[in-house]
């Protein structure tokens, strides 16, 4: 059994700007096609528009208030929502309110950098 607290896990910047930290994957644990992580957006904050080839993603906000958009579809995101990305959909997350935006993100397969193609400058 492998458990891992948030709050030892060391944070990193992935590709498209977010603030992680990696909870469970291949690279810290027994889980081999997923993974989860907690990403942070400050306040005024957004990811860079990208999309994943392979990968799909659920993120679930666990706190504070954003606006995401999939593919052409916008909406506004807070507490309680989760958002299901497909695979090789480009998608960007935006913080609109006063306090960092917190999100657990899981992907299938795990996350990885060299599947995700920012698609902004």
């Amino acid at each position: 059994m492998d458990i891992r607290n948030l709050n030892q896990m060391p944070a990193f910047i992935t590709k498209d700007g977010s603030q992680i930290r990696e909870l469970l994957a291949y690279r810290n644990s027994v889980i081999r096609n997923q993974s989860l992580a907690e990403a942070r957006v400050p306040v005024g904050g957004s990811t860079q528009e990208h999309y994943h080839p392979r990968t799909e993603e659920i993120y679930y906000i666990t706190a504070g208030v954003g606006r995401i958009r999939v593919g052409t579809e916008m909406r506004a995101v807070g507490v309680g929502d989760a958002i299901a990305i497909p695979a090789g959909q480009s998608h960007k997350l935006w913080n609109t309110g006063p306090d960092t935006l917190t999100l657990l993100c899981c992907c299938a397969p795990a996350y990885e950098d060299n599947d995700t193609i920012i698609t902004e400058t």
